[in-house]
Order: C-alpha cells, then sequence, then structure tokens
C-alpha cells in the first residue's frame, strides 16, 4: 500500500506547534472516515531527516482525495515516500484570498489561525455535507466570532458567513479591519455598518458586506457574503431565519466575562452561556449540520458540555478519532473540541 508523509505547517505559536502534529493526526482519522472513503490508515507521526511529518498509509488516492488533504489545518506540503525518497504530490487548496486575511490581525487572546481552520475543518467534514465541502458555497455562522478569525476563514475557503457577538470593541475592531483590507487589496466589494430596529427602537449594528473572489464573478453578481451582528448570542434567531447554516462554528469563553447579558448579567463560564444560546443555535442550523465547540477543560469537564449538546437535541461525536484533539493552550487553559450532529445518524 502507498505510503505517504505530510509535513507539518511550521506554527508560530510554540505550544501550538507542539500539539500540531497530534492535533492533524486525529483530523486526518476524520477525514479518512468522512470524506474518503476509510482508505487512510496507518496513521503516526515521523520523523524525516530530523523534521516532523505526519505519516500515512492509503490506496487509490485519487485527485479529488489530495484536493481534501490539501485544506487539512496544519499541512504543509504531501510526499509520497519511495522508499529513502520523498516524492511531491501537488496540493491545492481551497483558498481564494491572499493569507494575509487569517494572519495580518494580531491582538491579545486571538484563536490561532490554524485551530480555527481545523475547528471549520471538522464542522463540515462531520456534517451531511461533507462531500460538497470543495464544490459548494456553504453557510458557516459563529455566534460568538469575536474578532472574525472563524469568519475570516469561511471567506478564505469562498463560503458565505455570518457572525454575532456582544463585544463592541470586537464588532468595531472587525468592521474597522474588514473594510481596510478589502480597500487595501482592491477587491470589489460592498460593506456597511447598520443599525438594527425593532418597534422603534435599536436593538444591535450590523456589518453587512459582499465580497468579489475575482471582478467577473463580482460584476455577475456571485459575490460571498459576510454578516456580522453586535449582539446577544442567545438572540441569534432575531437576526436569521431558521435553518440557514450549514454548520456552527464558536471557540467558548475561556472563564471569563463574555457573550450574553441573559438573565441580567454577564455569564461568567462557557457551559451557562452556551445553554442559554443552544436552542437558538439548533434552529439555525440544517438538518444534517453539525455544531463544533471549543472550551477550556479546566473550567467545564468534557461530560457536561456534550449533555448540554445533547439534551438540545444534539447528537454528540463522542468515540474514536473525536476523543483526540485534547492540547494545552497555557498553564490555564487545556482545550478540546466537541462536534455534535443535527438529525438521526
Amino acid at each position: 500500500m502507498p505510503s505517504y508523509a505530510l509535513l507539518v505547517r511550521p506554527a508560530l505559536n510554540r505550544v501550538y506547534a507542539d500539539s500540531s502534529v497530534d492535533l492533524m493526526a486525529a483530523e486526518l482519522a476524520v477525514f479518512g472516515e468522512r470524506v474518503l472513503g476509510g482508505r487512510i490508515g496507518g496513521i503516526e507521526p515521523v520523523r524525516i531527516g530530523g523534521v516532523p511529518y505526519l505519516g500515512f498509509d492509503a490506496e487509490d488516492l485519487e485527485e479529488r482525495d489530495v484536493r481534501y488533504l490539501a485544506n487539512l489545518s496544519s499541512a504543509y506540503a504531501l510526499f509520497e515516500r519511495r522508499d529513502d525518497l520523498l516524492a511531491p504530490v501537488e496540493l491545492t487548496a481551497l483558498d481564494k484570498f491572499d493569507d494575509d486575511l487569517i494572519t495580518i490581525q494580531k491582538y491579545s487572546g486571538k484563536t490561532n489561525e490554524h485551530f480555527t481552520k481545523l475547528m471549520l475543518n471538522l464542522a463540515v467534514a462531520s456534517s451531511d455535507f461533507a462531500g460538497e465541502m470543495l464544490d459548494r458555497r456553504l453557510r458557516v455562522l459563529d455566534p460568538m466570532c469575536g474578532r472574525g478569525t472563524t469568519l475570516n476563514q469561511a471567506l478564505m475557503y469562498g463560503y458565505n458567513t455570518a457572525g454575532i457577538d456582544l463585544d463592541m470593541k470586537d464588532f468595531d475592531a472587525y468592521s474597522t479591519f474588514l473594510q481596510t483590507w478589502l480597500k487595501r487589496k482592491r477587491l470589489k466589494h460592498s460593506a456597511e455598518v447598520t443599525r438594527v430596529r425593532r418597534e422603534g427602537k435599536v436593538i444591535a449594528r450590523r456589518l453587512t458586506a459582499t465580497v468579489g473572489i475575482d471582478k467577473d464573478s463580482y460584476k455577475a453578481g456571485d459575490a460571498l457574503s459576510l454578516d456580522y451582528v453586535n449582539a446577544d448570542t442567545t438572540e441569534a434567531t432575531k437576526f436569521h431565519r431558521a435553518a440557514t447554516f450549514d454548520v456552527i462554528v464558536a471557540d467558548a469563553p475561556y472563564g471569563v466575562q463574555h457573550g450574553s447579558r441573559a438573565g441580567g448579567g454577564l455569564h461568567r463560564g462557557p457551559l451557562e452561556l452556551v445553554r442559554a444560546a443552544l436552542p437558538g443555535w439548533v434552529s439555525l442550523l440544517r438538518t444534517g449540520g453539525t455544531v463544533a465547540l471549543s472550551w477550556n477543560t479546566n473550567v467545564v469537564p468534557r461530560e457536561a458540555l456534550v449533555d448540554a449538546l445533547a439534551s438540545a437535541g444534539l447528537k454528540p461525536l463522542d468515540e474514536g478519532a473525536y476523543l483526540g484533539f485534547s492540547h494545552r493552550v497555557d498553564q490555564a487553559i487545556v482545550r478540546d473540541v466537541v462536534i455534535a450532529y443535527k438529525g438521526i445518524l
């Protein structure tokens, strides 16, 4: 059986770099099961010439299979192993824009962009729409989007995307960043911030943008859409129609004040916030879609979050490769990922 080696993309964050091979191994196992027909085996970290790789075996890899592999969150290059030689396999990723859309923002608390890509990959690959990952303009919601790392990654993939967040500073920072970036890149686009009114009262601010992948597609009316509402995530259904998103991806707060004023005060932990918001999120998700959540296990045990997702009518994917994503972020944070499916497995 042919053997391959994935070169791991260097990560500026040393702690994340230490975890990246193991995380991509679990990610590859999910891809192997969900979109590559179970034809991936022998997944294990290897060192070749002192450099870390992820090794695996695969039979009958076709061009489309390689296109899936090109989008693994930390994949840098792929080689077929031929005895002591490495033969390059060309990778063509989904990316539609320059990568500074993802990397240029620098601020305290930013979610690592490789991890954000991992989350989006897991959500899509675990949904009923996995086979459409490379072809269809999926709709992605991040209901705790902060300064928009998930929104940017969705745009990079050529997906339509939406976000919700209560923090006014994050909303303003992202709105300024996106509009500045679009102008600097001279991309055909429209973008504006408006006030959302209900019964004569302003209940939110909203950034809406359309972005052309190229001039011709924009002129033809085939532009990507982005929508960011500065509002309480527990009120998500006020701003979006039911069953309109293919996947929901969110990095939950790590134990600080964040996200919602339900009950008269800010929730201090992710579990209370997620429990309050889940009914609305689930209603916005299409049947066959998934919710991907990450959180700090030092604050909330995995079992508690899995139970919350199940209580909301979702099916947590809580076995096999899906248990391989726990990793340390810093001394106070051990982050994990849980995926839950809407529908009947």
